[in-house]
């Protein structure tokens, strides 16, 4: 490996890693695991900052997929810091559950989940390395095109965050399932949008060399959003609270692309 991409991977481990151990400081003292969510999505950004100032591709490409990223990174952060905050001392449900099991040391397990998250921001982040390393002066249609996709998949995970968000603050809603929208035609239109904008940045990253290798990030963000903690969890917490409202929901909505109803 390259001197310059080995310092890059260090300098983005160290300042992710050290991150989440302040996070988990805090986490451990308010006693909200929940937390670690939040700087799991701001993480992109310093990821992104570093390699604007030290990667030594081309300054047009840098910014731009720098600033994707940004935005991307600040805005779903943001809107999670905004959500944890509302119930800062009530843990969400899954990582009660995580509390459980983890029982009888759970904050010690707590700190390498929390190290885990940082190391996995920066192995995720292999489409935006393969792009700060391009020093070729031109964007490619491969470029344009992730782009394009990049803006249709955050604008989505925006409208179905905030359908969910318009939601939750009705009370005459409490312990009933979100059907709008967005949500009508997806269980986790979120979560679908959000694994399109990973599929974006692979798809901006075969404008340069070894791009194919950004197939990695994606490929990850679907298997954690299918069968580790994105719907597994989520959905055995909906069941905890909602019950056969939810199992009907599952029966008649897709899991994961949006898609038109099944009959229940």
């Amino acid at each position: 490996m390259d001197n310059s991409i080995l310092w890059l991977v260090i300098y983005c481990l160290v300042a992710c890693c050290g991150i989440m151990i302040f996070v988990w400081l805090w986490a451990n003292k308010i006693k909200n695991a929940g937390v670690v969510d939040i700087f799991w999505s701001y993480n992109f950004p310093v990821i992104a900052i570093i390699l604007l100032l030290l990667a030594p591709g081309w300054e047009t490409r840098k910014m731009l997929i720098c600033c994707m990223v940004i935005v991307a990174g600040a805005r779903l952060g943001s809107y999670i810091l905004i959500r944890t905050v509302s119930h800062l001392h009530e843990e969400e449900g899954r990582y009660q559950q995580l509390r459980k099991e983890w029982v009888p040391d759970p904050d010690r397990k707590f700190f390498w989940f929390f190290q885990m998250q940082a190391v996995s921001n920066v192995l995720l982040a292999i489409p935006f390395f393969v792009i700060c390393l391009n020093t070729s002066p031109k964007i490619s249609p491969f470029e344009w095109a992730g782009l394009v996709l990049w803006g249709i998949s955050v604008s989505g995970e925006r409208f179905a965050d905030n359908q969910l968000k318009n939601f939750k603050k009705n009370p005459a809603n409490k312990g009933k399932v979100c059907s709008e929208g967005l949500w009508n035609y997806s269980r986790h239109p979120n979560y679908f949008f959000q694994w399109m904008m990973w599929m974006s940045y692979f798809v901006f990253a075969l404008g340069s060399s070894y791009g194919y290798l950004a197939i990695i990030s994606p490929a990850i963000i679907l298997y954690l959003l299918l069968k580790v903690t994105g719907i597994p969890m989520t959905e055995e917490q909906s069941i905890r609270t909602k019950g056969d409202a939810f199992r009907e929901y599952q029966k008649t909505t897709s899991a994961f692309v949006p898609w038109f109803k099944k009959r229940g």
